[in-house]
């Protein structure tokens, strides 16, 4: 590329980036995309006075740093010809090639949707944006390289564009910038659609980091020099490098942290080192290293080289109290996996001789994008588009906003907690309720994109509570909040723990009808003795499901080598034997309706054989005869018997279809139901079911209890004489 005194502004600088990578036949493809730009954007200016060539070259140069392929630079050049100049995309196709074309048609056609509602044009912007993505990513790369360098230039328009531009950034292209892995793009976004929707908080964030900007450049600098040294000490080969964070990231902590009262100096991961490494097994010697200088700071180690994130960014995250009681944050990865984190899915493109060295890790990278072309195929409009899109493109995640409009990314399915625990901690153990989009809704609401969420603390710092732990509840939807929830437990006296723990093991060994806790249960649990189990359940390790399988598990039951004349199975009777008598027929009692698992006791009756009942039974431990109680047991199993089960719940429409229909996915016979009405606006289910008894009767009422509305389960018995 020739450069003369006439020549625009960036265009040596582009040209010396491509030829740092391309081969010369390519840069002279990218050279003859640039003339032909040129040539088209004649005579045309930027509201800045400057030609307007200028903007397609700096966008280029955005898209070069990412190390793009020579078709996208070359679109990155053109993609305003079509809308702009006297120029088609049969003119592009004939003299670019069909894929170039295409790249300028998809950037051009995302464009700002004249609508006088503003939700609805940022909603059509996003369909398009996800539609050209599934397509072809390169399109919204470019779009977001283009909207980079507009917001660079956004003092030359007007304060309403200029806010109309910032909130678009960060409601639409930061976020997607952050869910392609291209961090770099992402940092800057924010802080400059920041700086124009906060002006006065963007001049104290500044004002504040700048003050203190030699002493923090002197504390980096001299942690770069003893992590070196520490390194080099071990064996470990690694390049070491320090930053300071993006403003709008400072602003975010900032706000945290005032709202719990704490000050700027206290943000332990304002100051960030990063540390590049050969191998994985060096990055995890490089942490060991870190750890053994510096203490580490307890719940901040987060290990995504073993669970990267969805975009394949892959790093090990650490924060640690330095020098002078200084926090900082250290970040661990291969140069490989820092190509990902810098570049994201746009690594996918980078330049490469041979496509063969294409391999599968590259593949996986796109897996979210090919399902995106099924949502575009399956969607009749921008509306049911949007719908499908909603809680899927981002399958793992969750876009939600504070009241003041700061963006939080939550784990689909998260909850207002989990939103309460993001913003921090107290915040969580505080929470009491919850507004989303202006509108009080219950705790365990599950989050959509664009959601508005609003946390009220409580007036006592009660704490969490216990049911967020239960799983069929569905208070919390991340890992992050429910560990946050048993550590706040754990923390609580251990004697209040086991209370509490003997009260919810009493609960479930009643419901379940047992007369006593299996001696076994402990260690079926993982647990030494009695009171670790108990605590362990008190604090929430321990899930009420799994507390209800395992005594369903530990419950008595027949053993086959113990059958004898003495123990035949009765004759035309369920299978229950009367232990020392045969011949007798045998019918199940109904005021206690007794099912495999149950201990039970026989009756013998006058004149209807013997009514096996319930050890609990209270027509049992009141017969004024003991001597007509015999000894029973349940034999083989394969027969369905009769429970009731009592369903306590909140009313409302549709809580008995959506019992009904849990009944029915648990292939359980439902045979009969009644309502009953109370002036509390509650109503009790009374359901009668056929069931096998055991832990398909306990499972069952676990997931019951996790129906909306739903208050307790517990299984119903009609006592009435004994018979």
């Amino acid at each position: 590329m020739v450069v003369t005194d006439q020549t625009p502004a960036g265009v040596a600088e582009l040209f010396a980036e491509l030829e740092s990578y391309l081969p010369p036949d390519r840069v002279r493809d990218i050279e003859s995309a640039y003339e032909f730009a040129e040539q088209s954007h004649e005579g045309q200016t930027r509201k800045s006075g400057d030609p307007y060539i200028t903007h397609p070259i700096a966008v280029t140069r955005l898209v070069a740093a990412l190390r793009m392929d020579p078709n996208t630079l070359q679109a990155s050049l053109l993609h305003d010809v079509i809308e702009d100049c006297d120029v088609t995309a049969t003119d592009l196709r004939k003299r670019f090639g069909v894929e170039v074309a295409t790249l300028v048609e998809g950037a051009t056609k995302i464009e700002r949707i004249g609508s006088p509602d503003t939700a609805s044009a940022d909603a059509e912007t996003l369909r398009k944006m996800f539609v050209a993505m599934a397509e072809d990513v390169r399109v919204v790369i470019l779009k977001i390289a283009d909207r980079l360098h507009n917001m660079r230039t956004l003092q030359y328009v007007s304060p309403e564009t200029q806010q109309e531009k910032a909130r678009e950034t960060m409601d639409i292209y930061a976020p997607l910038a952050a869910r392609l892995g291209i961090w770099q793009f992402k940092w800057e976004l924010e802080d400059l659609a920041f700086r124009y929707l906060e002006p006065e908080q963007y001049r104290r964030v500044a004002s504040v980091v700048s003050s203190r900007r030699g002493e923090r450049e002197r504390f980096v600098h001299g942690v770069e020099e003893l992590l070196r040294d520490a390194l080099e000490d071990s064996g470990v080969d690694a390049e070491v490098s320090g930053r300071v964070k993006h403003l709008y990231s400072i602003h975010d902590k900032m706000q945290r942290y005032q709202a719990d009262g704490r000050s700027f100096n206290q943000i332990h991961d304002l100051l960030a080192v990063r540390i590049l490494v050969e191998s994985t097994a060096d990055a995890y010697n490089a942490l060991g290293v870190v750890h053994q200088t510096w203490p580490p700071i307890p719940g901040s180690f987060d290990d995504y080289i073993a669970n990267p994130k969805e975009s394949m960014y892959q790093s090990l995250h650490t924060a640690v109290m330095g020098p002078d009681a200084h926090a900082f944050e250290v970040q661990i990865r291969t140069y490989e996996m820092h190509d990902v984190a810098e570049y994201g899915v746009a690594a996918h493109w980078q330049y490469k001789e041979e496509s063969s060295k294409r391999d599968h890790r590259d593949e996986e990278r796109m897996v979210w994008l090919r399902q995106l072309i099924e949502w575009q195929q399956e969607a009749s409009g921008t509306e049911d588009f949007l719908e499908s899109v909603k809680t899927d493109v981002f399958r793992d995640q969750v876009f939600v906003y504070t009241p003041q409009a700061e963006v939080r990314v939550l784990p689909a399915g998260s909850t207002p907690i989990d939103f309460a625990y993001r913003i921090h901690t107290d915040l969580g153990h505080q929470c009491a309720g919850a507004k989303v989009n202006g509108r009080l809704v219950p705790l365990s609401t599950k989050l959509e994109n664009g959601d508005v969420v609003e946390i009220q603390r409580g007036r006592k710092s009660a704490g969490p509570s216990r049911d967020w732990l239960v799983d069929e509840r569905g208070y919390l939807g991340s890992s992050h909040a429910r560990q946050k929830v048993r550590q706040w437990f754990r923390r609580q006296l251990r004697g209040e723990n086991i209370t509490r723990g003997r009260e919810l093991l009493e609960r479930e060994r009643k419901r379940l009808g047992l007369t006593t806790v299996p001696v076994g249960l402990p260690a079926d649990l993982g647990y030494d003795d009695t009171d670790d189990m108990l605590a362990a359940i008190g604090y929430g390790d321990v899930s009420q499901q799994h507390l209800t399988q395992k005594l369903a598990d530990q419950a008595p039951q027949p053993d086959p080598s113990q059958f004898a004349p003495s123990h035949v199975p009765v004759r035309g009777s369920p299978a229950v034997r009367v232990l020392g008598t045969t011949g007798l027929h045998v019918v199940l009692a109904r005021c206690c309706n007794p099912l495999p698992g149950d201990g039970i006791m026989g009756y013998v009756t006058r004149a209807r054989g013997v009514s096996v009942h319930r050890n609990d039974c209270r027509n049992v431990i009141n017969a004024d005869e003991h001597d007509r109680l015999v000894e029973c047991d349940w034999g083989p199993s394969g027969e369905l018997y009769t429970a009731g089960v009592q369903v306590l719940a909140w009313d409302r429409v549709g809580l008995l279809r959506d019992v009904s229909t849990l009944i029915a996915g648990e292939r359980v016979n439902m045979v009969g139901v009644r309502t009953e009405e109370h002036d509390d606006r509650t109503t009790t289910l009374h359901v009668m079911l056929e069931t096998e008894g055991g832990s398909q009767f306990s499972g069952l009422l676990s997931r019951l209890e996790g129906i909306r509305g739903v208050i307790i389960v517990s299984r119903a018995d009609s006592q009435g004489a004994i018979s």
